[in-house]
């Protein structure tokens, strides 16, 4: 290995996801040949015993090593994937397995940095490792991960959160955000730009760039709610106040205000807020409309409320958005 000496260790088990297994590794083998191998990384996939691994997607992965293999060496960046199980219903439910969760609790211990992807972070949640810290997971079983771990502050907004020494990434997908993340911290952004050009991505998602879009949010159980939510995304560039929501639904705006807290776990506010800024956020990646064109057709009046909805939501600006992930049509 290169004298620079940066073990990688993927946990591997049953059932695990496929992506969340593969693609850190291809991230950080481009990071070793856009630096001739300077990186030095060396990626191992660890588990309980060499047998082959079946994944969520029925590809079976072979093991480099087991967990015993390497409780004595020092590791660098130790990454949890994750599994789910959905019941007859079709609700999704993170997993973990007891035996995965006090290896990972022991491995920590020898690692500089500790990751997970997608709803790994319930097996770190569950080792302890997330416990006064700030966490995100896929947006599906966020509220799972809130309930069972509430030493833990869940955000199911955010791309990946960094806390210290401890990283934790949401969307399967964003697994290759998290770890050109990573890279970037090692070896600085000019490599891991480099490595974005070759897998063909932006570098890089902001961290906090949400993760899900407003219409892909859970479904309300009830019809008014629903119809609610067609109404703002139908009228986004309406006023959409309480008053006007309430005077649409026939209901109170006291009762509305409830409406919206029980059904969706937020206020009509926030909602018909984060609604505009996914609207705007379309038309800054496939428009060359005007800042002031796109806060007029997304609700906002002026471009100040747009940029100050844009940094409360995303953590950036709508210039810088529009850098960033702007298509090649617009």
């Amino acid at each position: 290995m290169n004298s620079v000496g940066r073990l990688i260790v993927v946990v591997l088990f049953e059932g695990v996801d496929l992506l969340d297994v593969t693609g850190p590794p291809e991230v950080f083998s481009l990071a070793r040949r856009e630096t001739e191998d300077a990186a030095g990384y060396e990626v191992v996939l660890a588990a309980v015993a060499m047998d082959p691994v079946t994944t969520a997607a029925g590809v079976r992965v072979l093991p480099d090593a087991t967990f015993e293999h390497l409780s004595a060496r020092r590791i660098d960046t130790l990454i949890v994937p994750g599994a789910v199980e959905i019941d007859g219903r079709r609700r999704i439910r993170a997993v973990t397995d007891p035996v995965v969760v006090e290896w990972v609790r022991r491995l920590a211990a020898r690692t500089r940095r500790v990751t997970s992807v997608c709803v790994g972070a319930h097996v770190l949640a569950a080792a302890g490792l997330l416990d006064g810290k700030r966490a995100t997971t896929h947006w599906s079983t966020a509220r799972q991960l809130a309930d069972e771990h509430p030493a833990v502050e869940v955000d199911a907004d955010p791309i990946f959160i960094r806390e210290g020494d401890v990283w934790t990434g949401a969307g399967i997908s964003s697994c290759l955000d998290l770890s050109l993340a990573l890279v970037a911290d090692d070896l600085g952004e000019a490599v891991a730009l480099r490595v974005a050009r070759q897998l063909v991505m932006y570098l890089k998602r902001p961290s906090g760039q949400s993760q899900f879009s407003v219409p892909l949010e859970q479904v309300s159980t009830t019809r008014r709610v629903e119809d609610l939510r067609h109404h703002i995304l139908g009228n986004i560039a309406a006023p959409l106040t309480v008053a006007d929501l309430a005077a649409h639904a026939h209901v109170s705006d006291r009762q509305l205000t409830r409406i919206f807290k029980t059904e969706l776990g937020t206020t009509p506010y926030a909602y018909v807020e984060s609604a505009r800024v996914e609207a705007a956020r379309q038309q800054l990646e496939s428009t060359d409309a005007t800042l002031e064109r796109v806060a007029s057709a997304c609700g906002f009046g002026t471009v100040d409320t747009l940029v100050r909805a844009f940094r409360r939501r995303l953590d950036t600006t709508p210039t810088e958005y529009r850098r960033r992930f702007r298509t090649g049509a617009a």
